[in-house]
């Protein structure tokens, strides 16, 4: 699996630079895509728009534009913009009626992976891609796969590392990423615009 992804990121360069993947597993089937964006909007609902150009549109934006993608008893939601976080407080929120992933990336670093579950966030892992940098909170059993498949990787594999990020979230929820989401054309996506509010 870490391979596949490895092949995502030559397929799309531009991929390493920016990105947050989150994975919401609801546990209860009533709750839908809307209430969950809801949700990561802060309560609000959030902007639904269709862009010509989504990868380069987005770039442009100054809040996270999200494709929103249906799995097997999980929602994905990407936001390739600018690889803004979710904030813990609106994860935290979410998961109190879901179990929720989350990895994210961004042109500074904030290299982080995390679980909330039960109204908090569980375990996260800050800095994964530096071995001597590495930050670890929470449950440290609920990351032990991620932190073997880090192990098992050189320690300057940063384009395996981030595969890994990905690669265990999908192995967590079945939910992963798939190649021909990204290079689409008149595509909906959704802009949230309240993430910076408490």
């Amino acid at each position: 699996m870490i391979d596949r992804y490895r092949n995502l990121f030559n397929e799309q360069q531009w991929f390493e630079s920016a990105l947050c993947w989150t994975v919401v597993q609801p546990l209860d089937e009533a709750i839908t895509a809307d209430d969950l964006l809801r949700q990561l909007n802060g309560g609000r609902d959030p902007e639904e728009r269709t862009m010509a150009y989504p990868r380069e549109e987005a770039a442009e934006e100054d809040f996270p534009v999200l494709f929103v993608r249906q799995g097997k008893g999980a929602w994905g939601f990407l936001d390739f913009s600018q690889g803004f976080a979710t904030p813990d407080h609106i994860l935290a929120e979410l998961s109190k009626e879901s179990r929720v992933w989350m990895t994210t990336w961004h042109f500074n670093g904030g290299y982080t992976i995390l679980y909330a579950a039960d109204g908090e966030v569980r375990a996260q892992m800050r800095d994964f891609i530096f071995d001597e940098h590495a930050v670890q909170e929470g449950d440290p059993r609920i990351l032990a796969e991620f932190r073997s498949m880090l192990g098992s990787l050189d320690s300057e594999d940063y384009r395996g590392k981030r595969s890994a990020a990905l690669a265990f979230i999908e192995a967590s929820t079945g939910m992963g990423i798939e190649s021909e989401w990204l290079d689409v054309e008149e595509a909906p996506v959704i802009i949230l615009d309240n993430w910076n509010e408490d």
